[in-house]
């Protein structure tokens, strides 16, 4: 009899496709060890792999010496130290094109939640309002909206789909213009702001992306603007945008992310009437967290037969 090889599960992730790995290898799951760090120690070494979600403490490397890949669940891998992950040999993959749609669907939900103010209108009629303080406000429009998408990739594309069927005007900024688009490329983030109604943030985390949409970017926005952020949360200066809330220099915002989760800056929770927060969902649908965890289970499967990965990120 075969022994199955050794993997370290960090963090977890939806669990019946997480599961599955128990086909193919045994797990160590360190999240559920009253004392991780004896956990790690006494299992890591033997560890041939790391599945995690979001999080990647740099020590792993050094407690799994045999490392050789990095199950990362989720398409962004700001978390991983790659140069570090490549200089070892270590093959790093992620879960890219399955979670499109629903992080799309997301975005755009935040979109309308955030132009019609669903969330409080809902919370206008359960505290009485109505009934007490006659019809509710008026908001804005949605439909024929100039939608400004910050990073045309796979999953922009897909909101840029969604915009399209609510008519809107569609541009985007990123490093290089995109071919066979038909929306208006913005060279300058400023501009595209300045022009926008809706700012909508889907582009990779990281040091090169950090605080990008400033408290400039988000004063161009306007008294009337939503800053829609599906992307990661240090892609916002937080700080700037609580202020920008407050006195009323930014229309609106809905964020899905935020930049130490699970903690949300506390500045954010006391701001109702022009702020919507989800907890890190748009890819939380059954179906998408299924097919993003048998993405890491095939890139095991082929790994442990060939040597070969599926969806590589080094």
């Amino acid at each position: 009899m075969t022994t199955k090889p050794n993997v370290l599960i960090y963090a977890p992730w939806y669990e019946p496709a997480m599961r599955r790995l128990d086909e193919i290898c045994t797990t160590h799951h360190v999240y559920l060890a009253k004392d991780k760090e004896a956990f790690i120690k006494e299992h890591g070494p033997k560890c041939m792999g790391i599945g995690t979600m979001h999080h990647f403490p740099p020590y792993l490397m050094d407690a799994c010496p045999n490392l050789q890949i990095i199950l990362n669940f989720g398409v962004g891998y700001d978390g991983i130290d790659i140069p570090t992950a490549t200089s070892r040999g270590i093959k790093v993959v992620n879960t890219p094109d399955v979670l499109n749609d629903c992080v799309a669907d997301m975005a755009m939900a935040l979109v309308l939640a955030g132009r019609r103010k669903v969330t409080q209108a809902d919370r206008y009629i359960r505290e009485g309002n109505w009934r007490k303080l006659g019809n509710f406000e008026y908001v804005h429009h949605v439909n024929h909206s100039k939608v400004g998408i910050l990073g045309l990739g796979r999953i922009g594309l897909e909101i840029a789909n969604r915009c399209a069927a609510f008519k809107m005007d569609i541009s985007y900024h990123q490093r290089n213009e995109r071919q066979n688009v038909p929306y208006k490329f913005f060279q300058n983030l400023e501009e595209m702001a300045a022009a926008a109604d809706i700012l909508i943030a889907i582009l990779p985390g990281g040091e090169n992306t950090k605080g990008l949409i400033n408290e400039k970017i988000i004063k161009l926005l306007g008294p009337e603007g939503l800053l829609v952020n599906v992307a990661r949360g240090t892609v916002v200066d937080n700080e700037a945008l609580a202020r920008c809330l407050q006195d009323g220099s930014l229309g609106a915002a809905a964020l899905d992310v935020f930049p130490n989760e699970p903690e949300v800056p506390s500045a954010f929770l006391n701001i109702q009437d022009n702020l919507i927060l989800t907890p890190h969902i748009a890819s939380a649908t059954h179906f998408t967290r299924m097919q993003m965890g048998m993405t890491l289970y095939d890139n095991l499967k082929t790994f442990l037969s060939d040597g070969s990965v599926l969806t590589p990120v080094n």
